[in-house]
This record gives structure tokens, sequence and C-alpha cells, in this order.
């Protein structure tokens, strides 16, 4: 939380303090003088109400002040909002490995179906494109708005096959992002990275640009023999390209998981913490705190 007008805030608080002072003052005064007048003071202390009521309206009363401080200094939250001009590079791996039947049906077909489902979750107006990868990198679509592409896109990405290249797609999605705005980087791969340039460089250039990369670790450390070669996950490669992004990690072993972490992945990316003017807000709460509290002290007998 900032404020435009700091100044103000403090003579606002200084006002609650005083009003509170004032109140405190004036009710120790009116019990002073009922005692005064009354020779049962057993009776007045049987009949006294419960302390916690009591506590509760004034710490209402006090919210109230000090959210019209907060309205009078001009108060700004940092709050996530949806963002509809967003633009999020998908990079999905297409190497060999990704045929392992570790995940069902396979790696690549279980990434394919949640790469979808992280579509239908994007608020409408976000630009998604998809890179795929193995020993080299390709875009398949360049950032697009329309759902109906992206998901064709989806359903020609290459058969597994090759090496893989996650520098190169990386890179590839670094130089096809606009310049500004809400930038993201998903990349589902099985992080065992032996082709193209170093990703762990490319994650950093990312991250100084303050573009996250969301990575998804797919499949378990003893998947299929593919080509000789078992197929396996590299987890801290994963997790060191998210951490000095600025991103996330997440690991799934099977295609269930991969589809709902992809799923909230999308909803979390469609959205960016904005500054929003709380000054209405701020006035509003306030009001509605000292109707509330008046009204309840009222109907106690007692105003705060």
């Amino acid at each position: 939380m900032s404020f435009e007008r700091p100044w103000l805030l403090a003579l606002g608080i200084l006002g609650a303090i005083v009003v509170t002072m004032l109140f405190q003052r004036a009710e120790r005064a009116r019990d002073a003088q009922s005692l005064e007048y009354s020779s049962l003071q057993f009776f007045a202390q049987a009949v006294r109400p419960r302390t916690w009521p009591v506590a509760a309206l004034r710490l209402a009363f006090v919210a109230a002040l000090a959210c019209f401080a907060f309205a009078l200094g001009g108060a700004r939250l940092s709050l996530p909002m949806p963002v509809r001009d967003g633009t999020v590079f998908i990079c999905i791996d297409t190497s060999g490995s990704m045929a392992s039947t570790d995940v069902q049906p396979t790696r690549a077909q279980a990434a394919q179906e949640a790469a979808r489902a992280f579509v239908a979750e994007t608020v409408r107006g976000t630009r998604v494109g998809i890179i795929a990868f193995a020993t080299s990198a390709e875009v398949v679509l360049a950032p697009s708005a329309d759902r109906d592409a992206v998901r064709a896109a989806l359903d020609a990405l290459p058969s597994p096959n090759g090496a893989t290249a996650i520098g190169d797609a990386l890179q590839l999605a670094e130089r096809g992002l606009p310049a500004t705005g809400h930038r993201v980087v998903v990349l589902v791969t099985d992080g065992v990275n032996n082709a193209g340039v170093d990703p762990q460089q490319v994650a950093a250039e990312l991250g100084a640009l303050h573009v996250p990369i969301y990575t998804i670790g797919i499949g378990t450390p003893s998947g299929d023999i593919i080509g000789g070669t078992q197929a396996t996950i590299d987890e801290a490669a994963l997790q060191a390209y998210a951490r000095v992004s600025g991103g996330a990690y997440a690991h799934v072993e099977d295609a269930r998981a991969l589809r709902d972490a992809l799923a909230r992945l999308g909803r979390v990316t469609s959205f960016a913490r904005q500054p929003v003017d709380g000054t209405t807000g701020f006035l509003a709460l306030g009001a509605v705190l000292v109707v509330v509290t008046l009204l309840a002290g009222l109907a106690r007998g007692s105003v705060p």
C-alpha cells in the first residue's frame, strides 16, 4: 500500500487519535456521573454489559476512523487484476524423450492436452504463442488471441523426435515477446537439455526483462528407454530456470496432474498486480463501519 498524500494521512491519524481520546474521556465522565447518583453500586456491577461487545464496538469505530485517514491520504493498493492484453509463449518439448509412456498415454500427448487446458483458463484477449522444440526450436504460432488458431497449432505439434534444445526455445520466446506489457513464458519439458544455447543464461535474460518462466517438469526419473537412452527428468535445472527468472516450478507424473497444473497456471498468468485507487473503497468501508457502530451502540443503550 502507498499513499499519494502522506501528510494528509498523518493529519488524519492524528485526528483519529484525538477523537478516540475525547470519546474515552466522555465515557469516563458519564460512568462517574452514573455512580455518583447511585447507591446501588453492586447492582450497577451486576447489570454492567459484557466488556467484549463494548470493545468490539470501539475497535470498529477506530477502524472506521483509520479508513477515513487512509482515504484522506490517497491510499493506493497493489491488487491482482485480470490482464486482457497479456502475452504468453508456451514452449513444449517435442524431443524423443517425450514419447515415454511413464505419463499416459505419452508425455507428449499429455503435454498437448494440458496446454489446451491452459489456454481454456486464460482470460479472453490474452495472446498465446506456441513454440515446439527438439534438436532445434520453431515458432508454431506467433502470439494470437484467436483460441481456435491456438488449438490448431497445438494439434500441429510435431511427433516426438530428436534432442532437447531448451535454451533455443526460450530464446525464440524472448525474441517474439513484445517489449512491454504482461509477459510470461510457460515451459513444458522433462528438463534434460542436451542441445543449443545455455538455457540458464537465457532464463537470466528473461528475468532481467521481468518475464517469469513457469516450468512444468513432466515425467518420472525412470521413464522408457528411447533410442538407447532412458527418458528421465532434470528437476534441478527446471527449478533453476524458474528461480532466476522470477517464475515457479511444478513437477507432475501423470496426465491429470499435468492438466490440473497447467489449468491453474492459466488462471494465475492471466492476472497481474496493478496499482488501484483505494480512496472510494476506504471511504465506503469507513461509512459502513460508522453506521454499524452507531446502530449497534444505540441498540445496547450506549455509543462507543
